[in-house]
């Protein structure tokens, strides 16, 4: 078990996590790990275009399905203000979102980098181009959990959007969803 250190301020404590107890490994990763692909790209939250935030994004599954952390700087010390999930248009319109759902909530990745908005940072042009290429075949929704100038989150949920989202028909949905997902 890990050794607790307590910082004593006033009648509060603080309890941080240190390093193991000698003999013991340090944990070999956490899910927080490899959120690599760094891309700027602005929301629109709550009818207004903020940003460009800036996306640190891990891919879970080859579809692909990637979740990005979403912070209004690089700063280390930024506070995580989004979550935005990037799910192939093969899932989301192959019937696991619905048409009335996908226009109040998603929007298409294809659409929102032919704006010119997004820049897919800290890699070859190359291979910006690719991942900007592979995300043009999702559809992404962003969760705005802390709104800037806050001083704590509010515990309201926003759902931000992209800039120059378009609403799809019932017909592009279908469309859009190309072939299902190979099952392994």
């Amino acid at each position: 078990m890990p050794r607790m250190l307590s910082i004593l301020n006033g009648s509060s404590a603080l309890m941080l996590l240190t390093v193991p107890a000698s003999g013991q490994a340090a944990p070999t990763g956490t899910p927080a790990d490899g959120h690599t692909i760094h891309v700027t790209a602005p929301h629109v939250v709550a009818g207004k275009e903020m940003g460009p935030y800036h996306h640190y994004c891990k891919v879970l599954s080859p579809e692909p399905v990637i979740e990005c952390l979403v912070y209004d700087s690089s700063d280390p010390s930024a506070p995580l203000q989004q979550v935005e999930y990037i799910i192939a248009k093969s899932i989301t319109r192959a019937g696991a979102v619905s048409l009335e759902n996908w226009n109040s909530n998603w929007h298409d990745h294809q659409q929102e980098i032919a704006t010119g908005r997004v820049q897919v940072l800290d890699l070859p042009p190359d291979k910006a181009k690719g991942v900007a290429d592979l995300v043009a075949t999702t559809d992404g929704i962003i969760f705005h959990l802390w709104s800037h100038g806050e001083k704590v989150p509010s515990g309201r949920v926003i759902i931000a959007q992209s800039v120059g989202h378009v609403n799809l028909t019932a017909a592009q949905l279908k469309q859009g969803a190309g072939p299902k997902p190979a099952r392994p």
